[in-house]
């Protein structure tokens, strides 16, 4: 069982296929197994890194409180353990956060960062702003209907119940997760480090808004941005093939100029 220290805590993760690299970081409802629908169709081009943060999954959950400052930590000790290079971090929602700071502290071995329905905790007064304003409104739906399309639970009843059964197996909290934004790195510390960062958002978003993730995108020079059609918060889940395409478009296309050079 692959396992990586990070700083005395054991952290699971897994490997899959060959090429190169992608390493998902989970959201608050997630952990490893999440990424089921990436790893069977990502495989056979990329190297396919999965990992369950403290708390959750399979990883050291016995610690009396999690946090959520040491989530980033706890990617590096895998990317440290496999001896990665030219990784593409993909984060979901609030996992973001922790890719995004990875990256900062490992640039050596990321070379780019995909932000999959967030904000990556940007320190931003005009973004912070704007995101505030999108949960505010997100927060008078149900959960559930914040992340996966009414249509979609309707169809596909089998896959919502899964989707809900994956938080079961965690013991961290979303509040465990939500300091990860105290201290975020600013512009200026991302166009610094060198990693290429991309925007990655689903038209019917309902936590956060194309119109702020395109902020974001205009604000962060450089930044890529990646916007799918018809799809919900939690797209890797419910339109995975849209979403694969697209996580399989950013790794091309990130590495392209480094590997050209």
């Amino acid at each position: 069982m692959p396992i990586a220290d990070s700083d005395g805590t054991s952290i699971y993760y897994e490997r899959h296929g060959s090429g190169p690299a992608i390493l998902f970081v989970h959201g608050s409802g997630g952990h490893h197994a999440a990424w089921w629908q990436q790893v069977a169709a990502l495989r056979e081009e990329f190297t396919v890194v999965t990992v369950d943060l403290r708390g959750f999954g399979k990883s050291d959950s016995s610690m009396p409180e999690f946090d959520g400052q040491d989530f980033p930590g706890d990617v590096v000790a895998v990317l440290d353990q496999e001896d990665l290079t030219d990784v593409m971090l993909v984060g979901q929602s609030i996992g973001s956060v922790a890719a995004l700071r990875a990256g900062l502290l490992r640039p050596e071995r990321v070379g780019s960062v995909v932000l999959g329905h967030s904000l990556g905790g940007i320190s931003h007064p005009e973004l912070k702003e704007l995101a505030a304003a999108d949960r505010a409104e997100a927060v008078k739906l149900p959960v559930i209907d914040r992340l996966l399309t009414k249509g979609f639970q309707q169809e596909r009843a089998d896959l919502t119940f899964l989707f809900q059964q994956m938080g079961t197996f965690n013991v961290a909290r979303m509040q465990d997760l939500r300091n990860l934004d105290t201290n975020g790195p600013s512009l200026d510390d991302i166009r610094d480090s060198g990693v290429k960062v991309a925007f990655l958002a689903g038209e019917k978003d309902a936590v956060l808004s194309v119109k702020t993730v395109t902020r974001a995108h205009e604000l962060l020079a450089g930044s890529h941005l990646e916007i799918v059609p018809d799809a919900p918060h939690s797209m890797y889940w419910e339109t995975p093939e849209k979403y694969n395409a697209a996580v399989a478009h950013l790794r091309r296309t990130l590495t392209a100029p480094k590997e050209a050079a």
